[in-house]
């Protein structure tokens, strides 16, 4: 298929039907978008047992004739300064997923985008100084509603200085493109040479 270059009337660039013409499989996005935000959880969270809280290791009191409840420790879950009952441990919240799932995920949303036509490919992204308000104007002469993704093969430093205070928009590279970006950006800007290379690892 072809899709069509901003700002070239007449320049398309050809892109495989695989990666970009395929159905859209929902639940296979979800897999792939919750073991990727999974896999960003730290899982150190870490509380002591009774076992683990310092001291208690005698009887408060005897166990009759005190009037009081039956006490074997004061490190007790029941008392204040008491281990948890059920303590969190560290543990790894990461989830297996196939590469040529993530990669039939990816391909998935991308199509999808092009349905709705919110997938821009522009030739480069360039500006001349850093500057917040050229980067505005270079949203509006791409109609970019939403949150907007901007994927270039290298970010420049103009770009990335002109856009950090741009609060709705977001420049990466094709390496650092995620399904999780995708879903949520309401424009995602490419160039013709990150397009490529996200086609080339997406087969």
């Amino acid at each position: 298929m072809e899709l069509q270059v901003v700002g070239k009337k007449t320049a398309k660039v050809n892109v495989s039907d695989n990666v970009f013409a395929r159905d859209f499989n929902e639940a296979l996005i979800h897999q792939v978008i919750v073991a990727y935000q999974a896999a960003g959880r730290q899982g150190t969270k870490a509380q002591k047992t009774r076992s683990e809280v310092r001291g208690g290791g005698r009887k408060p009191w005897r166990q009759k004739g005190t009037g009081n409840a039956r006490a074997g420790s004061i490190r007790s879950p029941l008392w204040i300064g008491g281990g948890r009952t059920f303590a969190a441990k560290p543990r790894d919240f990461s989830q297996k997923v196939n590469r040529k799932m993530y990669q039939g995920a990816m391909a998935s949303i991308l199509s999808e985008l092009v349905r709705h036509s919110t997938l821009v490919v522009v030739d480069q992204v360039a500006l001349s100084e850093p500057k917040t308000k050229a980067f505005i104007q270079l949203l509006d002469s791409w109609k970019a509603e939403g949150q907007v993704l901007i994927v270039v093969n290298e970010v420049a430093q103009e770009l990335t200085l002109a856009s950090r205070n741009v609060y709705r928009a977001k420049v990466v590279t094709p390496a650092q493109l995620s399904p999780v970006d995708l879903v949520h950006a309401g424009t995602v800007v490419m160039t013709e040479a990150a397009l490529k290379q996200i086609e080339g690892s997406l087969q």
